[in-house]
């Protein structure tokens, strides 16, 4: 556990102050063609842009265009003009496409061109992809994808080859070792701009944990340890089971929050997350199919473990939890609901910089729980680690969102323009604004994980320290969870969710739902071609 001493809240008119000096030295660096001057070379805007607007504000719209002024690099002054690119994105509130629209207004302006923004709830955007490719009526020049679409967009060879002026503009060598090749490459090639890096860690409010009247009631109560953060899943569900009916600071306390309501693929992964330490054996890197013919592991006994204890405490969890989807319980956590809950990295990010944020010197950080014994597939039986030694498997989830510029857009003329978009928002400069304020984004970069940059920008050095450390922790395990690139990952996905959210709401027992999803996981594999699934599957473990 990380012993946080208490610091004051962030004085929102230093802040503001700090931001509006920065915003004196904006108009030595805008945009060619205004009537201010570019910077020099070997200038570096990152100093500036994390004073916009500091920690404990929220951006707005004219905060993001002007660091997408700042970070401009493009050299293609007006080389576009009369062209469209089409970008295709998810419009998750305040985030991703809404992010994206003012970062490039200067790119706009800079390099004449036009463009048309296709906005898709992030439930809806891997089957609006796939109808595309599906129908071979591809609408969009540059999509927003996740590296598990790879074998849907690069395995199909819908992708446009990245140019090599590119990667040397997007610095491409400083991409932390989890989204290094083979992802975004395909038979050797680069497609892809990444974006962000994506792993599950969990987040935890440390200011339960150093409650006093807490610790002296799960003493009382015969808690198991001491009062301290969990660092497995059955010590999560003794939590959960534990602040049921109880109160912090005047809320009604709750333990961990699930995300339970089908997500179009995404609510997978926090399944996923309950089931890694459990399923992803330390010997093996499959956990997810028989790496020999692809038969489906989620119904084995790991899984059917990790549903099962979902069940469990459900009821104990805020009412209607059983309607919670991704942002539900992004919103709770910051809300001051619940005292546990496994995410992606944005929930770091926003603690301070999110108006919708209570919970400010309230939280802390660490991987995925673990679990004393882990289900070996090949025995058919479980292993225990060792005495004082447990299984973590952090969950690599999803691999993290990249920019991916359509062999379409070679057809239709505008190739170029879409490469230069996505060099713009994938720059190293403006990558780390996106990752340390609020953006749906969190640190894919090797240089992201420099403290300087977090405690410039107002966040306390402890905390910090502790966000950093759950997601290179999570990144550089040896054991995590890679998920696999082949074609109709996100079929499998969707059928899995579904299954199990039948479970949860008492439709189905735990295993009745999991051989459901088992079954449909083999006819989405006989449906891609059972042989060449296996071939790439093998190829995505590096076997």
């Amino acid at each position: 556990m990380i012993h946080r001493t208490r610091r004051q809240p962030v004085n929102r008119r230093a802040v503001l102050k700090a931001a509006a000096g920065a915003a004196a030295g904006f108009y030595a660096w805008g945009v060619p063609g205004k009537s201010y001057k570019r910077a020099r070379a070997q200038d570096s805007a990152i100093s500036q842009i994390l004073a916009i607007p500091g920690a404990g504000l929220q951006p707005s719209e004219a905060d993001m265009e002007k660091v997408g002024e700042l970070c401009l690099r493009s050299t293609k002054k007006g080389a576009f003009a009369g062209q469209t690119v089409t970008f295709i994105g998810v419009n998750n509130v305040g985030a991703h496409n809404n992010i994206f629209r003012p970062l490039s207004r200067a790119w706009e302006e800079y390099t004449g061109a036009t463009i048309q923004w296709i906005d898709v709830p992030q439930a809806e955007i891997f089957p609006k992809v796939q109808q595309g490719i599906a129908t071979g009526e591809i609408e969009f020049d540059l999509v927003e994808g996740g590296a598990p679409w790879e074998g849907d967009l690069l395995g199909r060879g819908l992708g446009s080859a990245m140019p090599d002026w590119v990667k040397e503009q997007i610095e491409i060598d400083d991409y932390v070792r989890l989204l290094q090749a083979p992802v975004g490459t395909w038979d050797g090639v680069t497609y892809r701009i990444s974006i962000d890096g994506d792993c599950h860690n969990f987040n935890y409010r440390n200011d339960y944990y150093t409650n006093a009247d807490l610790a002296a009631e799960w003493a009382a109560a015969g808690g198991e340890g001491e009062w301290a953060p969990p660092t497995t899943w059955a010590q999560v569900q003794e939590h959960t089971k534990f602040l049921n009916g109880k109160q912090v600071d005047g809320m009604d306390a709750y333990g961990f929050l699930d995300v339970v309501k089908p997500g179009g693929g995404f609510s997978w992964y926090f399944y996923a997350s309950r089931a890694t330490a459990y399923a992803k054996h330390p010997d093996s890197p499959a956990w997810l199919f028989n790496p020999e013919d692809m038969t489906p592991y989620i119904n084995n006994p790991a899984f059917a473990r990790a549903l099962q204890e979902m069940i469990d405490v459900i009821k104990l969890e805020p009412p209607d939890q059983t309607n919670a989807d991704l942002l539900t319980t992004f919103y709770q956590f910051l809300g001051g609901t619940g005292a546990m809950c496994a995410h992606w990295g944005d929930v770091g990010s926003n603690v301070y910089t999110n108006d919708s944020s209570i919970v400010q010197d309230k939280v802390s950080f660490s991987i995925l729980p673990g679990s004393a014994d882990v289900y070996n597939n090949t025995s058919g039986a479980w292993d225990t680690v060792g005495e004082g030694q447990l299984n973590f498997a952090p969950n690599e989830a999803y691999i993290g969102w990249g920019l991916y510029v359509m062999q379409k857009a070679e057809e239709r003329g505008v190739s170029e323009a879409a490469w230069d978009l996505a060099a713009h928002l994938g720059g190293k400069d403006i990558s780390t604004w996106t990752v340390i304020y609020p953006s749906g984004f969190q640190p894919y970069r090797n240089s992201h994980f420099e403290l300087e940059y977090w405690t410039n920008a107002n966040y306390p050095a402890e905390y910090a320290e502790s966000y950093l450390a759950s997601q290179s922790d999570s990144y550089n395990h040896p054991n995590g969870a890679i998920e696999p690139r082949i074609p109709g990952i996100f079929d499998y996905y969707i059928a899995a969710e579904e299954e199990m959210s039948r479970a949860v709401s008492g439709q189905k027992s735990a295993q009745e739902a999991l051989d459901a999803a088992a079954a449909k996981w083999e006819e989405i594999t006989d449906r891609n071609g059972r042989e060449e699934q296996i071939k790439l599957y093998r190829g995505s473990l590096g076997m």
